[in-house]
């Protein structure tokens, strides 16, 4: 039986056994599953600042977590091993009660919880909502960082339990991010509801020839000062990877 997946904006519609261009949902037995859920890539005792967070508790740090899967295609990816892996990808298995475990094992180093993040986390947000709920249980903190491409449905299940995000607005047009495989108007959608609900900074990375001009620099800073003037915008610089 073939099913739509609701996570993001391109609502695949999956025959069974198939998976959606994320590389991390399946149509399992007529119900969409993430089949990255636990399944960690990467894991790191990161500063915050690396998130980039540079004005949520600065000079901590933050366990980071990855997994594999993205429902964008940036041909600059500097993680697309695991953001462009299907699971090939050496994996380890770690049950939401063993990740926030270590966690609280890291708080004499330093660490204040968990940051989802390396590949796109929010298309395996199953796992994100269930560590998160016992991140937070411990006293201790979540962070996603995120390309900001999901549904109200999941940001239902995440705003909850999130303390902080940094969100990739990759730039400001429609013809940039249709090149990218994602929705300008939906990241906006996901940084408006997400602002008012807990610390949010921004990325915009420059690719020299794409996203990159005074104009839409201008726009893009207005329309982030527009939800506060105080909003940490991050302008970061490109090095090519990938493709």
């Amino acid at each position: 039986m073939k099913i739509s997946c609701g996570t993001c904006m391109h609502h695949c519609s999956l025959e069974e056994g198939q998976t959606g261009l994320c590389r991390a949902r399946e149509n399992r037995d007529g119900q969409m599953r993430a089949v990255n859920y636990g399944r960690i890539t990467s894991l790191a005792l990161d500063p915050i600042e690396k998130k980039p967070l540079y004005h949520f508790y600065p000079g901590s740090r933050i366990l980071s977590a990855g997994s594999f899967g993205c429902n964008l295609r940036c041909p600059f990816c500097q993680n697309y091993e695991i953001s462009m892996s299907g699971g090939g990808t050496q994996c380890i298995y770690m049950e939401p009660e063993n990740l926030a475990g270590r966690a609280a094992e890291l708080k004499s180093a330093g660490n204040i919880g968990v940051a989802f993040t390396y590949n796109e986390p929010l298309v395996g947000w199953e796992y994100v909502r269930d560590t998160a709920r016992l991140v937070r249980a411990a006293g201790m903190k979540t962070v996603i960082v995120t390309n900001g491409s999901v549904t109200d449905p999941v940001l239902d299940e995440i705003l909850p339990v999130t303390d902080a995000m940094n969100v990739d607005l990759k730039g400001f047009t429609e013809a940039y991010y249709r090149k990218l495989g994602g929705d300008l108007e939906t990241v906006k959608h996901f940084i408006e509801r997400a602002f008012r609900t807990c610390h949010v900074e921004l990325t915009t990375l420059i690719v020299p020839g794409e996203n990159d001009s005074e104009e839409e620099m201008r726009e893009l800073a207005a329309w982030a000062a527009s939800l506060d003037r105080g909003i940490p915008l991050h302008v970061t610089r490109f090095f090519q990877d990938g493709k």
